[in-house]
């Protein structure tokens, strides 16, 4: 870091690392929940592998999520370091409750949600570009429903592929989850990650540390760090709600949800849209017990998460306004 930062750019990215650390703790359980009910692989064993690969994501896949969030949903103008503290502060505010409350919900929503926030509370609807804001939409809300499909019309075919095999096939789902567990932890650190780097570059720009918006290897490393920190950790009662309440998940259908979400986040990161892991995984979850048959799900446990991913983006940005009007 060759320069010296003012002091609410410090506060901005020591917030925007504990929203990634947080990010991290409350979407492991995305990750190593299907996992660990499957009995595939233990449960410290599977998040510190988990942490690695998130760690590597960024480096890996590039940074267009980051670009998406800092540079396509506000106006230059409206950009400032209370809108971007209100809104991350918003967004700690609702994974924490979310967290408390055992219900899996959407981070990238709740940060979205904080932006819009705090941008219409300080510049009013019309410093939003909405252009970036259709993009980001799109892809938060499309991405479940797509999900469900996929996983749905993967674990058809891998029953109509698999029918007349031998109980020892389920040796090979679980050896197997490894590595979709690897591919899905890659494609989260990917997306989810570059939230973070996005809002931090966006601060360097607005502090006048960066003359442009180009995200700094030193913020990818520490954006990367922070969310690996938080997944090594664990958060054990989302990992119970996805792991146990959904069904009794079989390594197959570990295998399968795993394969059909990472498909998903990985190619929403390359795009450039920033969605929710939580919400992709959770479809996906609910798309392969089903595709076996309807009942074998419990829809009831599904209607909290269906709750929170309707409520989170509104709810957070009310949040975002009050904090700013505070902060301001």
């Amino acid at each position: 870091m060759p320069f010296q930062l003012p002091g609410d750019a410090v506060v901005l990215i020591g917030l925007a690392l504990i929203f990634d650390f947080l990010n991290g703790f409350h979407d492991s359980s995305n990750i190593v929940a299907t996992m660990i009910s499957s009995r595939a692989i233990g449960p410290r064993r599977a998040l510190l592998i988990t942490a690695v690969a998130e760690f590597a994501g960024p480096f890996l896949f590039g940074v267009a999520v980051a670009r998406t969030i800092g540079s396509e949903i506000v106006a230059e103008t409206a950009v400032s370091m209370p809108v971007l503290i209100s809104a991350v502060i918003a967004a700690i505010g609702w994974n924490v409750f979310t967290w408390l409350a055992g219900i899996p919900s959407s981070s990238s929503h709740a940060l979205i949600g904080g932006i819009a926030g705090a941008t219409i509370a300080g510049f009013g609807v019309g410093a939003l570009k909405w252009a970036g804001m259709g993009k980001v939409l799109l892809a938060l809300f499309v991405s479940p429903p797509l999900g469900l499909l996929a996983g749905y019309v993967l674990m058809k075919t891998i029953l109509f592929l698999a029918r007349g095999a031998t109980p020892r096939i389920n040796i090979f789902f679980k050896q197997a989850q490894i590595a979709t567990a690897l591919g899905l932890a890659l494609s989260h650190g990917a997306n989810d990650a570059q939230k973070t780097m996005g809002m931090i570059t966006l601060g360097l720009v607005t502090a006048g540390a960066l003359p442009a918006f180009a995200v700094p290897t030193w913020v990818i490393a520490i954006s990367a760090g922070a969310i690996a920190l938080g997944t090594s950790l664990g958060g054990w009662r989302l990992i119970r709600t996805l792991g146990a309440k959904f069904y009794t998940i079989r390594p197959v259908h570990g295998f399968t949800a795993q394969v059909a979400s990472a498909t998903i986040i990985l190619g929403a990161a390359l795009l450039g849209g920033p969605v929710s892991t939580t919400q992709v995984v959770s479809s996906s979850i609910l798309g392969v017990g089903s595709a076996e048959r309807l009942s074998k799900v419990r829809w009831g446990v599904a209607g909290p998460i269906a709750a929170a991913w309707l409520l989170t983006i509104p709810i957070s940005a009310l949040l975002a306004a009050v904090i700013y009007a505070v902060i301001r």
